[in-house]
């Protein structure tokens, strides 16, 4: 009889979209790590495992805490940070990336500048954690406290973290503070961009609440 593997609906999502960080070029090579939660378990990619070999029995199966569940390869060095907010945050995908423009405006900034409405759809200003080595139980502790009433975060001279119901929502999270990050760096080499303020953030949030399909199954 053959064993049924857990999870396999959520392995292959994270491994469609790890391969999408890379296509995207919000990685570079085994860089970034993707998760996915069902009950009290999550898939999560492996640590230095090329994204184009995974097969879905590659991907491993933690507990909420961090006890290996399924699998033979060892969990994402980041794994600690995953657990974090899925404990902490009550969350159900966690996307991590090392993009570019994000990473580059936490060397410069402490919160990402409300260059664009788009911003009131992380609940507020994205904040930059402080630093601390990768896998480390301190970076989870600063990434959680950043991203706390937030979806997403940056993590100083690292990379970024967003968090959703569905890892879909997550990935697209990620990818929306980049471009915000890309256009705040862009506009400064030209000046000193105009900033939305409190109130109209205040409003585009509150657009936010109703925006997209309502009422509809998909």
């Amino acid at each position: 009889m053959t064993e049924q593997i857990p999870l396999a609906d959520e392995r292959h999502e994270v491994i469609r979209m790890s391969r999408r960080m890379v296509a995207d070029g919000l990685v570079v090579g085994t860089a970034g790590n993707v998760s996915l939660r069902r009950g009290g378990l999550v898939a999560v990619t492996p640590s230095g495992v090329e994204y184009d070999r995974l097969t879905f029995a590659d991907v491993p199966i933690v507990d909420l805490d961090g006890n290996p569940v399924h699998g033979s390869l060892k969990p994402t060095s980041e794994l600690p940070m995953h657990l974090a907010a899925y404990n902490r945050h009550e969350t159900g995908a966690v996307v991590h990336t090392h993009s570019l423009y994000a990473t580059a405006l936490s060397l410069v900034r402490d919160e990402v500048p409300a260059v664009h409405y788009q911003l009131a759809e992380f609940g507020g200003g994205v904040r930059v954690a402080e630093y601390a080595t990768f896998g480390t139980a301190r970076l989870a502790e600063n990434m959680s406290a950043a991203l706390t009433g937030r979806g997403a975060c940056i993590l100083r001279n690292h990379g970024t973290v967003a968090v959703a119901d569905t890892l879909v929502h997550a990935y697209n999270r990620v990818r929306q503070l980049e471009w915000l990050c890309q256009l705040w760096l862009t506009a400064r080499q030209a000046g000193e961009p105009v900033l939305l303020d409190e109130a109209e953030l205040a409003r585009s949030a509150e657009q936010y609440a109703t925006y997209g399909q309502t009422g509809t199954e998909h």
